[in-house]
């Protein structure tokens, strides 16, 4: 849509134009957003029963808002969002700094020009794309970045005094007057720089250097956090989160299908869609590394563990796919479980370790972590080992373990294409059995993942033995590798 082609005050009076505050302007039109039931974010899953409807009451109360939560909740993101709640256009004094409205000026140059050039007064449109003003909270903000200061350099060029008020250049909340304004990681904030703000949410006033402004200034304030406990780099100052109408609290998905809706939807991968086929077993592993991670106590849980660790592995699990696709120049190809563990290095950078964990190592703790995501998830799929009798009855296993036990042994390659692969799990014995037995409709390229996913997680409930090799995995049975290993080891004192 175009902006509107009323150009002057006088045309604005005469087209029933009626000035309404950013928090009254955010209100109607959640209004009507409901009532038409329309959706107010997009890409936010898991959110719709818990944040979302305090967001709804915050706006209709007015509130400022502070988002609370570990990273990677979708803090910033739903903030971003909250422009789609604006007008399309609004009308402000051209020229202005405070982007004044024009039929209720705050600042001393709209004041002026209207006086003098009355109905005449020329006017511009803003969109709501322009009306949002973000300022990351770093030890280098100050307050003349955020309030204002005395400009020397226009007091010395205009000949006027430093008690004239037109010597102010006014700082980033001013000049976002009428704007969604956020300032993500509030508690970096410097102390005094907060107490700079205790008017400005309260009474619109604006103190700079001696001035004492009373500037109405028309804002929406969001701000994130995380909690205080974690960034120990400060905290909110008290009477600040007084002057905040609403604290929400954020939250990780509390279901793997919000998870992989969100993956998914954030995950920059474009052609490589269409290219690489990617088996559900391997979305819904992809989820259960990070809640592995979230329950892990080699992880620092203070920290959290956010979705981008999903959005990075997810991305990573799809180019070790393409990767083989290149080199073996196929026609398509699919992702693998053993693709998962080029994620490792995209897990490394993702989670923060308590001092146990760096110990160990972030890749031991990355690779155990898909480990553990292997294990839990396989129990969902196929009967639990550790619930079957430990007798030597026939199990829905006993086939593929006494294959394994003939000293067969299989090797899957990360550079073998999809047919070598596919033809390597159809040699061993029960293998296909089990998979068609307990999800008789798999069929094609997500059957020979679910095979794998068999053995590796059999391996994982120590039914199997598997070694991680440096461009693939091998198989084994348990006991014929364990006998090996301590006959080497044997060997190795004698």
């Amino acid at each position: 849509m175009k902006a509107p082609s009323i150009k002057t005050l006088g045309e604005l009076k005469k087209s029933n134009y009626k000035f309404l505050s950013i928090k009254d302007e955010l209100r109607e039109n959640l209004i009507k957003k409901l009532q038409s039931k329309e959706p107010i974010f997009d890409g936010i899953y898991g959110y719709e029963d818990t944040v979302i409807p305090e967001i709804e009451r915050a706006i209709l109360s007015r509130h400022n808002i502070l988002f609370l939560g570990l990273r990677g909740q979708a803090k910033t993101k739903m903030a971003r969002q909250l422009i789609n709640l604006l007008d399309e256009y609004i009308p402000v004094v051209s020229g202005s700094a405070l982007n004044d409205d024009p039929m209720q000026p705050i600042s001393k140059y709209a004041k002026e020009l209207i006086l003098e050039k009355g109905d005449a007064t020329p006017i511009s449109w803003i969109h709501r794309e322009e009306r949002f003003a973000e300022k990351l909270a770093t030890p280098d903000v100050s307050v003349a970045d955020l309030i204002g200061d005395l400009d020397p350099i226009k007091a010395a060029n205009m000949k006027l005094s430093f008690a004239d008020e037109n010597v102010i250049h006014y700082g980033l909340i001013p000049r976002s007057n009428r704007f969604i304004f956020v300032i993500n990681e509030l508690p970096d904030l410097q102390a005094r720089l907060q107490v700079a703000l205790f008017n400005i949410l309260q009474e619109g006033d604006v103190q700079i250097r001696g001035f004492n402004l009373r500037i109405p200034l028309d804002l929406q304030f969001v701000f994130t956090a995380n909690p205080e406990d974690y960034t120990n780099r400060g905290s909110i100052v008290t009477p600040l989160k007084d002057r905040i109408g609403s604290q929400i609290l954020t939250h990780y998905p509390n279901s793997i299908e919000y998870s992989k809706q969100i993956t998914e939807n954030q995950a920059k991968l474009n052609e490589q869609q269409k290219e690489i086929q990617v088996s559900d077993i391997l979305k819904t592993l992809v989820e259960q590394i990070a809640i592995e991670a979230r329950n892990s106590e080699f992880v620092d849980a203070k920290s959290g563990v956010s979705a981008r660790l999903t959005i990075s592995a997810y991305e990573s699990l799809v180019s070790a796919a393409e990767l083989r696709f290149l080199k073996n120049k196929q026609t398509y190809s699919f992702a693998r479980i053993a693709d998962l563990y080029s994620a490792v290095p995209a897990i490394n950078g993702k989670i923060e370790l308590v001092y146990e964990g760096e110990q160990e190592g972030p890749a031991i703790i990355a690779q155990n972590l898909i480990s553990l995501a292997i294990r839990n998830t396989f129990v969902q799929y196929f009967p639990d080992p550790s619930k079957l009798k430990r007798k030597k009855e026939h199990t829905d296993y006993s086939s593929i373990i006494n294959w394994f036990a003939q000293n067969n042994l299989l090797d899957l390659l990360d550079k073998e294409n999809d047919k070598v692969y596919s033809s390597a799990l159809s040699i061993v014995e029960g293998l296909e059995e089990l998979v068609k037995k307990f999800h008789p409709n798999i069929t094609g390229n997500d059957k020979f993942v679910l095979m794998e996913f068999a053995l590796h997680g059999m391996a994982e409930h120590s039914l199997l033995s598997k070694n991680k090799l440096a461009h693939g995995v091998i198989f084994k049975d348990l006991f014929n590798s364990l006998l090996n290993e301590n006959m080497n080891f044997g060997r190795e004192e004698n």
